[in-house]
This record gives structure tokens, C-alpha cells and sequence, in this order.
């Protein structure tokens, strides 16, 4: 009998698939990622005039918030306010993936939309105050608010609890130092939304989901019952006794 030699697969198919593997276990973030490359590549092939409009329709400024806010929180993260697209496809890489991974798809998206829309209100209504106070002009309610930071920030954050409690702490002192020296530094309400949407982030706090469910080849086989001591039965307990009737019929 002749057995059939199967050659190894090639290099490249080796990679495409470890490829894919990586990219699959985390399909949200790479999906997202897809989306924000196709509107990236759209702004660079229209006017930037009619560009500054078009994603002025698609902010979440005062003016959005107030007439349309579900349509706006959705699509503002789906563009990039500067910034190149290869640098967010290693932040997300850095940040996203493991989140996903480590969540699931359902809970890192619940984080991350915690996140986007809690800081974006939270910076919103700042800046609301300050335009009633007289710190920030009138035409600021048509201020230009997008991107997809709120999120990574809130990702960033969440990412220390998969951290191992020696560096856990390290690690979360090194994102409130960041966003909290940029607020300092810039005091501008987009720095305000960018510390919200990371202590969104830590105050998500995972919880453990449902247990996986035991298959029983990975019960550990019971021990047996232990053996019964013997005892012994009384001879009187065996005997047949005769009915009531057959007595009286005896005893006549």
C-alpha cells in the first residue's frame, strides 16, 4: 500500500494564516480599523474646505448634541481628527486588541462606547459651562469634535486590570500622569473629555463572566462508596409466623 506524502505548507500560507488567526480573535477592533482606513483615504480626495464642513455635520459639538445625538455619537467615531491611520493601527494593536481579547467583543465595546459618550458629554458640558461664564466664545458650539481618542483612552485604562498587581499600579499612575499633565498643560475641554474617558475606563471594572461549562471527561471520577459494615440479622426476624385465622382453627 502506498501511503501519500503531503507537503508542509508553505511560508506564506503559514503567515496568512497566523494572520488571520490574530486578526479573528479580535474582530471588532480590526473591522473598526477597516472603517477608519476607508474614511481616512476619503478625506485625503476631497476638499479640505467641504471636508471641514462635512465632518463639522458629524461632530458632537453643542449644536449636534442638542438636535441629533445618537446620529452624531455614532459617526464621530468614525473619522480621525489628524493623526495618521498606521499610527492608530499601532495604538489599537497596543491597546484595543488585548481588551478584546480579554473581554470579548460585547463587553470591550460596552467599554469603549462608556467611554465615547460619557467624556464626550462630560467635555461638552464643560464647555458649555465656560460659554455661559464668558470663558469660551458664543461660535464655540460649532467647535469641529471627532475622532476616536475617548475610546482608546478608555481602553488604556481598562487594560490595567489584565495587568499583573506588581505593574498594575505603575501602569495606571503612567495614564492619569499622561492625560492629567496634558489638561493641566492645555485646558481645553478635548483634554477634559481625554482624563474622563480614561477614569470611565477604570471605573469599569470587569466582572468575571459565567463559568465555563465541565465536559465529563474533565470530571474527576468520584471515589467509590465505602463498604457497609456487615451486621447481623436476628433469627426471629426470618421466621414465618401463621395467620390469626389458621390459629383459632387449630386451638377448636
Amino acid at each position: 500500500m502506498v501511503t501519500e506524502h503531503k507537503e508542509p505548507p508553505s511560508r506564506p500560507h503559514r503567515f496568512l494564516t497566523c494572520v488571520w488567526d490574530y486578526i479573528r480573535r479580535a474582530p471588532g477592533t480590526f473591522l473598526w480599523l477597516l472603517v477608519l482606513l476607508f474614511t481616512t483615504a476619503l478625506m485625503h480626495h476631497i476638499n479640505p474646505k467641504f471636508a471641514n464642513a462635512f465632518l463639522r455635520r458629524r461632530s458632537t459639538n453643542l449644536h449636534q448634541l442638542s438636535t441629533d445625538p445618537v446620529r452624531v455619537l455614532f459617526l464621530s467615531a468614525l473619522w480621525l481628527d489628524g493623526g495618521s491611520w498606521l499610527g492608530y493601527l499601532v495604538l489599537y494593536n497596543l491597546f484595543h486588541v488585548p481588551v478584546e481579547r480579554w473581554l470579548g467583543t460585547l463587553r470591550w465595546l460596552l467599554v469603549i462606547a462608556l467611554a465615547h459618550v460619557g467624556a464626550t458629554y462630560i467635555s461638552e458640558g464643560v464647555l458649555y459651562w465656560a460659554i455661559h461664564h464668558g470663558r469660551a466664545p458664543a461660535s464655540a458650539v460649532n467647535t469641529l469634535d471627532v475622532g476616536v481618542s475617548y475610546a482608546l483612552a478608555g481602553a488604556q485604562a481598562v487594560l490595567a486590570y489584565r495587568i499583573a498587581t506588581p505593574w498594575r499600579y505603575p501602569y495606571a499612575a503612567v495614564v492619569l500622569l499622561w492625560y492629567g499633565t496634558a489638561l493641566i498643560s492645555g485646558r481645553t475641554f478635548t483634554d477634559v473629555g481625554h482624563l474622563s474617558a480614561a477614569l470611565i475606563g477604570f471605573a469599569c471594572y470587569p466582572h468575571p463572566g459565567p463559568r465555563p461549562r465541565l465536559e465529563p471527561r474533565h470530571l474527576a471520577p468520584l471515589p467509590p462508596p465505602p463498604p457497609q459494615p456487615l451486621t447481623c440479622v436476628p433469627r426471629a426476624v426470618f421466621r414465618r409466623t401463621r395467620p390469626a385465622r389458621q390459629r383459632a382453627c387449630r386451638t377448636e
